[in-house]
């Protein structure tokens, strides 16, 4: 469990946080894996076909990657998680789960209205209970690799 916290009084102040749910070391491996795929496929035809192809596969699946990562963004007056935003004063209680709770949070204990940005690459997730009176979303699940981050910057200026 880490036990980083905000260094910079600044950072509590403004409660700016932000970060990309980037994919993790072996999920480019994937996609560099499959890409040579296309080599074996059209090596046949010819080897120009075949380089070709991991060309167009590395630059489609990166693109894709690149553009379907979500972004978590705090600011003092709302909180983004990946499609999905609302204003700070509607986010209640904040809590931060690592390994077995942070499963049973994906599976077991999770509410069927809630609103999830999870990625199976990153283990730790937070959960921000939204206070919003005509939203029947009663919280949000997200994953993070700075969970503790998060959860300072959403706490501060409560």
């Amino acid at each position: 469990m880490s036990s980083q916290s905000p260094q910079s009084s600044t950072y509590a102040a403004t409660a700016n946080y932000t970060e990309k749910l980037w994919p993790n070391f072996w999920g480019w491996v994937i996609v560099l894996g499959l890409s040579c795929a296309g080599i074996l496929i059209f090596i046949p035809i010819s080897p120009t076909a075949g380089f070709v192809a991991f060309v167009v596969l590395l630059a489609l699946q990166t693109l894709v990657l690149v553009t379907t990562t979500p972004t978590i963004a705090v600011t003092p007056e709302t909180l983004q998680v990946g499609r999905a935003q609302i204003e700070r004063q509607f986010v209640g209680e904040v809590s931060v789960y690592f390994g077995d709770d942070a499963t049973d949070q994906r599976g077991i204990k999770l509410n069927g209205l809630a609103y999830l940005c999870i990625r199976g690459w990153i283990k730790p997730v937070v959960k921000i209970e939204i206070t919003d009176p005509n939203d029947r979303t009663p919280y949000w699940l997200a994953s993070s690799r700075n969970p503790e981050h998060l959860a300072a910057a959403l706490r501060a200026g409560r």
